[in-house]
């Protein structure tokens, strides 16, 4: 089974929690065991788990990325977005998450999200659900 999912995000950079539009495609697909596999489309944006219980974490992470992956004026990219694509290349464009008893496996503080680095933006992700 594949979900399409899109999401417009409102700022120029963010995390922004996907975990229900994914949890949904796995129980749509009444999968007891397999793989969840989602992915972006996207070459400024990424995914990626981490915890979901203080904002703060995402607010942390991002000031990483910022530092990380500054601006810099040397970049020859005619859209003046490197860093942006920078940032989607440290996340990665897709996430595999086992299914186990219809449900994902995922830590108690963990949550997934998808990272936009060049927004706002209306942005795409896919879910693909394999059974086994």
């Amino acid at each position: 089974m594949l979900a399409r999912f899109n999401l417009k995000t409102t700022k120029k950079e963010g995390f922004y929690p996907i975990d229900e539009a994914v949890r949904g495609a796995v129980a749509q697909s009444q999968a007891q065991n397999g793989l969840a596999v989602v992915f972006c489309p996207h070459t400024t944006a990424g995914l990626t788990i981490n915890e979901n219980a203080d904002p703060d974490v995402a607010r942390d992470l991002m000031a990483g990325l910022n530092r990380a992956f500054p601006d810099d004026p040397a970049f020859a990219h005619r859209e003046g977005n490197s860093q942006a694509h920078l940032k989607a290349l440290a996340l990665g464009s897709s996430l595999s998450l086992v299914i186990e008893n219809g449900r994902l496996l995922l830590g108690v503080w963990q949550g997934i999200f998808f990272g936009e680095f060049d927004g706002p933006r209306n942005r795409t992700f896919f879910v693909k659900v394999i059974s086994g």
